[in-house]
């Protein structure tokens, strides 16, 4: 992956060669819990994703210096009748839809600072990913960049 990553709330998404892909809670080098997630990212699941079952990991990804995402399904999840919830902010970013199988045709669109992104339904395992970042669009992060706060319900309810 060409992102800087880390994590807000109970779980964090992380991967590395011993043990895959998975949600744990504590970083994986310094052994601290993660950050609570913010009330306004609360609030924003809330009122889009789901008002009972908060969020239980956001993951923040920051993309710097070319930084992109190949399509991939989320699907590391206990229960994929949670959605994925995505807050863009900064640099605007061309993401790319497709389908839920790999091969389904695709389709760009660019998101930019202060979109909101939800796949949920039949979309919550679309394939998805960032084809790159358009430097310079946003002077909203310092030293320029993208940050894509993903909000998702890793455990069951």
């Amino acid at each position: 992956m060409s992102v800087q990553m880390s994590n807000m709330g109970p779980l964090g998404w992380v991967t590395d060669q011993a043990g895959g892909y998975r949600y744990q809670a504590a970083h994986p080098v310094t052994g601290a819990p993660w950050p609570a997630i913010p009330a306004v990212l609360l609030d924003l699941w809330a009122e889009l994703a789901d008002a009972e079952t908060p969020p239980d990991a956001c993951l923040v990804n920051l993309y710097r210096d070319g930084a992109r995402m190949s399509l991939h399904q989320d699907q590391d999840e206990a229960d994929m009748r949670f959605p994925v919830l995505s807050v863009s902010l900064g640099d605007t970013a061309v993401f790319r839809l497709g389908g839920a199988k790999r091969g389904d045709p695709t389709r760009s669109l660019k998101l930019n600072s202060g979109d909101v992104c939800l796949l949920a339904g039949e979309a919550r395992l679309f394939f998805h990913g960032v084809d790159r970042v358009l430097e310079g669009s946003s002077t909203l992060i310092p030293g320029g960049g993208r940050i894509n706060l993903t909000l998702r319900r890793a455990r069951p309810a």
